[in-house]
């Protein structure tokens, strides 16, 4: 974790140290549950804390901001960034029940008050959110459909309300398969150590009046 301290100085002592013990817990139950591959544990953090961290950069929120990380898996990013906003409530959702067991179990050896594990397909939810988040878990035209009913529409924050993907791949493709175009976006790879392995990934925010735009998903073969 100590190599991401220079990359986030926005973060603070107290903040650092709980995410150090949050990889420990990582690890821990990755010996159980393959929530990121075994060749990739030796660089969570700096493959998946750092990209979830990121968001630090441009992310604004106001007390009581409510968000849903849909597809969570171990709490990526939705776990992480409970850390850096504590006044925001987070909804962490999975159908996996087993990977939001250990969401649970992390929320609860950490003491994280701000933070509610769900097992459930955001399809059949029906909350109000300011913000959804996901890391490309799906194709975006099924993502946009079957999260849209989450959000509310507003401009309180220091981005609108809407859908934060972490997305990869042309934007150019992106944009003509689902009719719709990021009113931001936010590259990973000049922030994160010119690491090839973040080339072509972005953090992006889909504007909630934007999402009715959307293509609807290809049906099944």
């Amino acid at each position: 974790m100590q190599n991401l301290h220079s990359i986030f100085p926005e973060l603070n002592e107290a903040q650092w140290a709980k995410l150090t013990e949050m990889a420990a817990l990582h690890r821990e139950w990755n010996e159980k549950i393959n929530l990121v591959s075994r060749k990739d544990i030796e660089n969570l953090e700096r493959h998946h804390y750092a990209p979830s961290i990121a968001a630090i950069k441009f992310l604004k929120l106001q007390p009581s901001a409510k968000i849903i990380d849909v597809g969570t898996g171990g709490g990526f990013p939705g776990l992480v960034l409970a850390v850096l906003y504590p006044t925001a409530e987070f909804t962490l959702v999975d159908s996996v029940g087993k990977k939001i067991l250990v969401v649970e179990d992390i929320v609860k050896r950490l003491n994280l008050k701000n933070v509610q594990p769900v097992v459930a397909r955001a399809e059949t939810l029906s909350h109000d959110h300011d913000f959804i988040m996901g890391r490309a878990v799906a194709d975006l035209r099924t993502f946009v459909h079957q999260t849209k009913q989450l959000i509310i529409h507003g401009v309180k924050h220091s981005l609108p309300n809407g859908i934060l993907y972490w997305q990869g791949g042309d934007p150019a493709v992106e944009k003509a398969d689902s009719g719709i175009s990021p009113f931001f976006s936010f590259e990973l790879r000049p922030l994160l150590w010119n690491d090839e392995k973040f080339e072509g990934k972005r953090i992006v925010l889909y504007r909630s009046q934007d999402l009715p735009k959307c293509k609807k998903p290809d049906l099944p073969a």
